[in-house]
């Protein structure tokens, strides 16, 4: 990345003279002279190389895995180099809010692209320029769904926990109800779904996969007949293989996109990405990229639909959000360029490959077994006759991070970046724990 270059003694006299002053002191000259002559008790500073050293030092802390085989909503890719090296580029690193549009054509279109590509993986007609999480999209969109007569928001148990402690978050400030549809078997209860379904419910989330990796039977017949929307959080990976959303009777799709070019990077930044049909566009919040023509009939890019002050008065506002993550977005749109249909699809068979290859070897360990029954994507939970805790430990010891632990065992998630070889060497270490 190119470096800041500061104003010239020229420039800055130049700016001096414009505000009418002679010095930078005379400039600052309001504030007590005690102040300005204060020094900051900071230390000495470091050559590049102390600083270096220091750093390398405190990185030497941090554990590396060899083998990863968690997720539960944070996954690990292959992430082709051309994704940074665009993502990198000083123009897009340092863009800022894009309301000149005359002046912020590029990022516009690199918006308007990534939206483009989030309409064709879920099947949805409008995207947003993207809002802060996955979570936060989720809450997004139940607020989407609310009106005068329906308030009351159902919300799958097989969502991902963190996804509905903020829906009840968003919820409780607004004096929402939330209602969790408990589960059978780690999927949606349909018959619990379909008794709490009553006039004055305005929407139903569902996760595809769910937080236990399980392809869930979503019932959008039964939530559209009851006369409430049906909001669909997906993993976009999933994608390469599984049905889209629109395809599924979703109104909204949303979702976290940080499989999508994003390493895991200690939690953030991430991305949420939300997707709606043409019916609901006008309620999708945040920023929305069109395209339109000049005055001379070229192509240009606009931010359309939605005025940022409409989320400015609280009062009547639908939503907080007047941002957009445009740099993470960016990372999704230049990942998805990257892989094309057929990687997208690719990264998802080897995922669900690998996934049922480990399951299976891991079923083969006396007192294992499967917690609940297939098909799942590329996450499972297995049921073990030790503690996770030993299992979990004893995969640590050997630099492999194991699943997350869950009521009823461990969560495992095996991605294409899982080699067989690291499956079966995770596999022989959770052997020795459960077999000794």
């Amino acid at each position: 990345m190119g470096g800041y270059i500061p104003s010239s003694p020229d420039e800055r006299g130049g700016m001096l003279q414009a505000v009418g002053v002679s010095s930078v002191e005379a400039l600052f000259s309001q504030i007590p002279a005690a102040v300005r002559a204060g020094t900051l008790d900071l230390p000495e500073g470091l050559s590049e190389l102390e600083v270096r050293r220091r750093l390398e030092a405190l990185a030497a802390k941090n554990q590396v895995f060899r083998s990863v085989f968690r997720g539960a909503g944070a996954y690990r890719h292959y992430i082709p180099a051309i994704v940074r090296g665009v993502t990198a580029k000083e123009e897009f690193l340092t863009a800022y809010t894009p309301y000149q549009a005359e002046i912020s054509q590029g990022i516009l279109q690199s918006i308007f692209e990534y939206q483009t590509m989030i309409c064709e993986l879920t099947g949805m007609d409008v995207s947003n320029a993207s809002v802060y999480d996955g979570a936060s999209a989720a809450a997004e969109a139940a607020a989407m769904c609310r009106d005068r007569k329906r308030q009351r928001i159902l919300i799958s148990a097989a969502v991902h926990p963190q996804v509905i402690e903020t829906v009840q978050t968003y919820a409780f400030g607004a004096g929402v109800p939330v209602e969790q549809i408990p589960l059978r078997d780690g999927r949606t209860d349909p018959d619990a779904l379909r008794a709490a379904l009553a006039p004055d419910v305005c929407c139903v989330l569902q996760q595809q996969p769910n937080f236990f990796g399980l392809i869930e039977e979503v019932r959008a017949e039964a939530v559209h007949a009851a006369g409430a929307k049906l909001i669909l959080s997906v993993n976009p990976i999933s994608l390469g293989l599984l049905e889209t959303p629109a395809g599924q009777g979703a109104d909204i799709a949303v979702g976290e996109g940080q499989p999508l070019g994003m390493p895991l990077a200690f939690g953030g930044p991430y991305l949420g990405f939300m997707a709606c049909t043409k019916a609901l566009m006008r309620r999708l919040p945040g920023r929305i990229v069109g395209e339109t023509a000049d005055a001379r009939g070229n192509r240009a890019f606009v931010l359309t639909l939605q005025a940022r002050e409409q989320h400015i008065r609280r009062e009547k506002a639908s939503s907080n959000i007047c941002s957009n993550q445009a740099l993470c977005a960016l990372t999704a749109a230049a990942y998805l360029s990257a892989m094309g249909p057929g990687g997208l699809r690719e990264a998802a068979e080897q995922c669900a490959a690998k996934a049922q290859y480990a399951a299976g070897r891991l079923c083969e360990i006396k007192g294992v077994s499967l917690a609940y029954a297939p098909p799942f994507f590329h996450e499972f939970v297995t049921r073990l006759p030790v503690t996770p805790d030993a299992v979990l430990a004893a995969l640590e010891a050997e630099g492999i991070l194991g699943g997350l632990p869950v009521d009823g065992g461990i969560l495992w998630c095996v991605t294409e970046l899982c080699s067989k070889a690291q499956i079966d060497e995770m596999v022989g270490v959770v052997r020795e724990v459960c077999e000794t």
